[in-house]
């Protein structure tokens, strides 16, 4: 799990609307919003995508975001893509304390193969609660050997030490699903149709 805390500088945003916000992504901004908590007012804010994109390479998850001489410590709560899912459009941050825990989504990693039928993902991310810095990069789910009408449940997910898991014991990961079967091939090009019969 990363223990990073990655910096970023923030500014603030003079103005809201969609046409400000197109405008900061034109310049290879993300516009973003500072949840309120504790006292601490709301903050719209916009940093640079390419710096917040290195973060997420190294798996950060909590960040101290530098705007008007004040440090907020966050992590993200929900990011925004476009419509291809490609671009980052906006990101929610909440704001924690290094020492009180908060809550998090998970990725969960599938590693290997079935012995009998297709996997079916029927969630890709778990929300856990922990220290803000022990939170987990992901977690891995090993789905190697699992027969067909076999199921990873909450109660099998490793989970590690300090975290804990918010998702159902006997709630369902994934399970392994009967492969549908293959359509008829189609008449190979340039076959002969077949000949009809004359009354």
């Amino acid at each position: 799990m990363s223990k990073e805390i990655a910096n970023l500088k923030a500014e603030l945003r003079a103005k809201l609307g969609t046409r400000h916000a197109r405008a900061l992504r034109a310049e290879g901004k993300i516009p973003c919003a500072i949840g309120a908590v504790g006292g601490q007012p709301h903050a719209d804010v916009a940093i640079v995508e390419h710096d917040f994109l290195a973060t997420r390479r190294r798996h950060a998850h909590l960040y101290e975001l530098e705007c008007g001489g004040e440090k907020h410590l966050a992590v993200v709560r929900e990011l925004a893509w476009d419509t291809f899912g490609e671009k980052i459009t906006h990101i929610d941050f909440k704001r924690v304390q290094r020492d009180v825990a908060t809550e998090a989504d998970v990725e969960l990693i599938f590693v290997g193969t079935p012995k009998g039928g297709l996997l079916n993902h029927l969630v890709t991310h778990v929300s856990v609660r922990c220290l803000p810095l022990d939170i987990p990069d992901s977690i891995e789910v090993s789905v190697a050997g699992l027969e067909l009408g076999g199921a990873i449940q909450g109660k099998d997910l490793k989970i590690p030490k300090g975290v804990e898991l918010l998702f159902g014991a006997e709630a369902k990961v994934a399970v392994v699903v009967a492969a549908k079967e293959e359509a008829a091939p189609a008449p190979a090009e340039g076959a002969a149709p077949a000949a009809e019969t004359k009354a």
